[in-house]
């Protein structure tokens, strides 16, 4: 038995009242998102981008939509090929294909790019240390940059000759391939392989520049990095990427920072985590600590009796915010307790006679209903 067909209108997902206009956009989006060519050997993708189409093939049709108003879809059973026995021999998709491979390829059939056009960004990347991210810094870097052509003057051609107009192309840059498909004729608009877009060719080139327009040379650049950036964020310094096309600015640099890591601070968005040891007898008696944030050394008041790992929080000694640098992060620290090791005999009998003056003596204690078992000594 064969599948039954869903509803063309649901298909597209609009009401029976749908206009041509809306018909076209919600074909449109679903021809984008299930075309073949944005999904290679999907043979799910496939199927329903061939129900889309066969649903706005009908829809879009005046009297095939009166048809299928009236008898749904056995006004169309038994027509020659296509999906389901849709016949679409004379279905012209040329308008909303060339439409659809515009919005792929960047640009419609009618677009020009022999226009001025900006140039082709370029990236590269520095390293900072942690202290350099928290509070900016100026790194230099070296790159390779192309400068106008002092012989040609960016022209390219050797000076005397001029360009001509593209045969190819006839000076509009780009090229259109007609080729067939399942649903007719689809135009595919590329940039012309002869001229790369700019619509003209060289006969003569400049001896200099080979034609590029361009000599390329070894620059050094100079990079503000911003307080509070982080690692993978970029900075972009405005002109630096490559040259225009046809009178067309340059491009940007973009610089990607990466941050090395500290030895001691670790950075979660604009707030900063470390550890802090401190002594027994500070932990035990209370008192002043130096506790080290990216500011330098700070005092901090330590509360007597304060146990391992007690986080402690440094209002405002993190991170400066990217937005607004007099705004900035905390710090937290935990506090961590420093058994003392390697004791003298004095140094053994403070600690005992320190134990016994505090109660805190271990105490053997055995089960009454069981032998003594043996395992680590407990603290009561």
């Amino acid at each position: 038995m064969a599948e039954q067909k869903r509803d063309y209108y649901e298909v597209l997902g609009v009401s029976k009242t749908a206009t041509e206009d809306e018909l076209k956009k919600a074909y449109r989006q679903l021809a984008k998102k299930y075309h073949p060519d944005m999904h290679p050997g999907d043979k799910e993708a496939e199927a329903k981008f061939k129900e889309a189409s066969e649903a706005y093939a009908v829809l879009s049709d005046a009297d095939k939509r009166r048809q299928y108003d009236q008898f749904g879809h056995a006004a169309f059973d038994g027509g020659a090929g296509g999906a389901g026995g849709f016949d679409f021999s004379g279905m012209d998709f040329s308008d909303i294909f060339s439409d659809l491979f515009g919005d792929f390829f960047g640009g419609g059939a009618r677009r020009q790019s022999n226009g001025p056009m900006k140039g082709q960004n370029l990236h590269t990347s520095v390293v900072i240390t942690f202290e350099e991210a928290a509070f900016g810094c100026e790194k230099e870097i070296e790159m390779v940059l192309k400068d106008e052509c002092t012989i040609c003057h960016g022209s390219g051609a050797k000076p005397g000759s001029q360009k001509v107009t593209c045969s190819k192309c006839g000076g509009k840059g780009r090229v259109v391939m007609t080729s067939q498909s399942l649903f007719g004729m689809v135009q595919n608009v590329t940039t012309c392989p002869d001229c790369h877009g700019t619509g003209q060719i060289i006969k003569e080139k400049c001896p200099d520049c080979h034609g590029t327009g361009y000599i390329a040379k070894k620059k050094r650049i100079e990079v503000s990095i911003p307080a509070g950036i982080d690692s993978g964020q970029r900075v972009r310094i405005r002109d630096k990427g490559e040259p225009g096309v046809n009178g067309g600015p340059r491009g940007d640099l973009l610089v990607e920072v990466r941050v090395k890591d500290h030895p001691i601070f670790q950075r979660r968005d604009f707030d900063i985590y470390s550890n802090a040891p401190i002594s027994f007898a500070q932990a035990a008696l209370g008192g002043e600590v130096l506790i080290d944030t990216i500011d330098g050394k700070v005092l901090y008041e330590v509360a007597p009796g304060t146990q391992t790992d007690t986080r402690i929080r440094l209002r405002g000694k993190g991170i400066p915010s990217l937005r607004n640098k007099n705004m900035r992060g905390d710090h937290y620290v935990n506090l961590v307790v420093q058994v003392p090791t390697g004791l003298n005999a004095k140094a053994k009998e403070a600690l005992k006679a320190f134990d016994a003056e505090t109660g805190n003596t271990l105490e053997k204690k055995t089960p009454n209903d069981g032998p003594k078992k043996k395992g680590k000594k407990k603290f009561f």
